[in-house]
């Protein structure tokens, strides 16, 4: 059940790179869930992962190929996660790497894998790995879109954006990319798995900068049920067959404003398409002293499970904003500072409720399929938007059902 989302209709290509798509039944019959983004020599490609401690083997294995030479390949799977699996799961995961290495004519350390899906079990390589070699093989040009849905786990629509950026003095470059989530969202570091390109030719350096901003304010800023994966990770790459770009240039600031609103998107599609949702909220906190001051509160209020399922039943209980707000992890809040309201709907001033305060007012914005909780703290001038959901009854059912 997503939340004013639907599937995009088509994603563009990215000079330098195509996806392949293959089944495996890794968990399920007919439908593919293997997918390889391969990358043309030269590409550039950077990432961030999970900070989860039990970072799962494909994690593991991706942060020490990314480090030792420039991807090639990128394998990814849906419907196992392959983390909690110990060495055997990291011997698993390398396997498939070689697998695709011998096919393809690369290096081992140029794939990099990653996987989603079922925690704690071994990956089924009797089934992926004919499949990985023949999809090595024959690398057939299945699209982003395709991509995209070989990739989902839970997820009710595939999530993709493209987006042609326009560099000033007739440049142009393409940025498209893709994402997997709707449950075990609270991203800390990057979402559960995020693919994005450029046929810009970008420096490693400048293209992780950029990476790290826009991930802050897009994939980091996103909670459905605060559960951190262990399997967590974004990757960008740039091909370099467009223009030239770099942090110097006065067409860098729109390319990352373009990043920031590519990443933006695919990070709320994963929250309207959180398990069990019915709405898509923005907690939005100003009057902060700094930002880290904002998000704890931003956070606090979208993790709340009171507000949370107050926000599934239409429920204009705002106490339990005011007490997730106070129970943020900030020091000498001032509560006679605090302003809290519903869309345009004024609830409480100054710590207190306001005598003009409608209740039936308030209700009609919580019935709507997307609002805004408006948190100002008054001691600031520091601001954020967190992005979460309600939850539903179906939510409990998706994930007391997941292994079954």
């Amino acid at each position: 059940m997503a939340v004013n989302l639907e599937a995009p209709a088509s994603l563009a290509p990215v000079a330098g790179t195509h996806w392949s798509t293959i089944g495996a039944a890794i968990k399920a019959p007919d439908r593919d869930d293997i997918a390889v983004l391969w990358l043309d020599a030269g590409t550039r490609t950077t990432g961030l992962f999970t900070r989860n401690a039990f970072a799962a083997a494909p994690v593991q294995i991706a942060r020490r190929h990314l480090t030792a030479t420039a991807p090639r390949a990128l394998l990814v799977n849906s419907g196992n996660a392959n983390a909690g699996t110990g060495l055997a799961g990291e011997q698993d995961g390398l396997k498939l790497c070689e697998q695709i290495a011998d096919a393809a004519g690369l290096e081992a350390a140029e794939v990099l894998p990653f996987s989603t899906g079922v925690i704690g079990q071994r990956l089924p390589l009797s089934r992926m790995m004919p499949a990985v070699g023949q999809l090595s093989a024959d690398r057939p040009d299945s699209g982003w879109l395709a991509a995209a849905r070989a990739i989902m786990t839970t997820d009710t629509v595939p999530k993709g954006v493209s987006r042609e950026i326009a560099l000033g003095a007739g440049q142009r470059v393409r940025l498209t990319g893709i994402a997997k989530g709707s449950g075990m969202i609270r991203p800390d570091m990057a979402t559960m798995l995020a693919f994005l390109a450029t046929d810009a030719d970008i420096p490693e350096a400048d293209l992780h900068e950029a990476l790290v901003v826009a991930n802050q304010r897009s994939f980091n800023s996103i909670t459905v049920d605060g559960d951190t994966s262990t399997n967590d990770a974004v990757t960008l790459s740039a091909t370099g067959q467009s223009a030239s770009l770099d942090a110097s240039q006065p067409g860098w600031p729109a390319f990352v404003d373009a990043l920031v609103e590519v990443m933006t998107e695919l990070a709320t599609a994963i929250v309207r398409d959180a398990e069990g949702a019915t709405r898509f909220i923005r907690i939005a906190v100003a009057g902060a002293g700094d930002e880290a001051e904002a998000r704890a509160v931003g956070f606090t209020v979208a993790q709340s499970p009171l507000f949370k399922t107050a926000a599934f039943a239409g429920d204009p209980n705002w106490g339990r904003i005011l007490a997730a707000v106070g129970r943020a992890p900030i020091e000498a809040l001032a509560i006679d500072r605090v302003d809290i309201a519903l869309d345009d709907v004024a609830i409480v001033a100054g710590g207190q409720p306001r005598p003009d305060y409608i209740e039936s007012e308030a209700a009609a914005v919580m019935a709507r399929p997307e609002f805004t909780v408006h948190v100002d703290l008054g001691r600031g001038q520091a601001a954020t938007t967190i992005y979460t959901s309600d939850l539903s009854y179906e939510y409990v059912r998706i994930n007391a059902e997941y292994r079954s």
